[in-house]
């Protein structure tokens, strides 16, 4: 294997053989397999404006991105990552927030480059492909239908498919279970902390692309497998299990 195609976390696990032999590929969906920071911005600045409140830009807000949508408007409210506004203005702010989302959740959103081309190659090496967001069904659909990928997916589970979601491993753990696999057998491709610690929780391999919303940290710092340019990179680190 070219090992200039990744490279590995800044970690001290014993790190495994390539290719891994897996069955199920889980895949994130902001800022691994789409980029919808753009909209996510554009959302809540029109809540911002709303509010009477001066607007952020493109590059902070997606700082802020990575723990949900209420949790973005928290930082967005505060410019705090760990800001608690008046439960007043949350109040009145999260219902303006997800209307503006759910008018502009498509504009400028776009997969990020190698993910058509790796998702095909997933889906042509015979994997199961499902999706694990920590965002809403109701803006997780219509996103997945919008850019084409909603029926690549075998399962998808959204921030409220479940009482837990990630970095809980009650969703990758609920996927093992849909396909009757072994966590061993499961591997997800995530862009953050909270992909990187489902994964380990729950015992499934884990790969992180470079280029998300790992809340301004550096994805090197995270605890996963491999970190790989793109899905078309990662679908060359994998095997598919009988």
């Amino acid at each position: 294997m070219n090992k200039q195609l990744f490279s590995y976390a800044n970690t001290t696990v014993t790190k495994p053989d390539f290719p891994l032999a897996v069955k199920v590929v889980m895949i994130d969906l902001d800022g691994t397999l789409l980029d919808t920071a753009e909209d996510l911005a554009l959302a809540a600045n029109l809540m911002l404006r709303d509010l009477d409140k001066p607007a952020l830009s493109v590059a902070t807000i997606k700082s802020y991105i990575g723990k949900g949508i209420e949790r973005l408007i928290r930082r967005a409210l505060t410019g705090d990552l760990d800001g608690e506004p008046e439960p007043q203005l949350l109040e009145k702010a999260l219902p303006i927030y997800k209307k503006h989302y759910a008018e502009n959740v498509h504009v400028n959103t776009k997969p990020f480059p190698g993910v058509k081309d790796g998702v095909a190659q997933l889906l042509q090496a015979g994997f199961h492909l499902a999706c694990i967001t920590n965002k809403s069904e109701n803006f997780t659909l219509p996103l997945l239908k919008a850019t084409g990928f909603h029926d690549y997916f075998e399962i998808i589970l959204s921030g409220d498919s479940l009482p837990r979601r990630k970095p809980d491993p009650l969703p990758l753990m609920h996927i093992c279970r849909h396909f009757n696999v072994q966590p061993h057998e499961a591997i997800l491709f995530g862009d953050s902390l909270n992909d990187a610690t489902a994964a380990r929780a729950a015992g499934c391999h884990v790969f992180c692309v470079p280029y998300g919303y790992n809340e301004g940290h550096d994805v090197r710092e995270l605890d996963c497998d491999a970190i790989v340019p793109s899905l078309v990179e990662a679908a060359q680190l994998i095997v598919k299990l009988p």
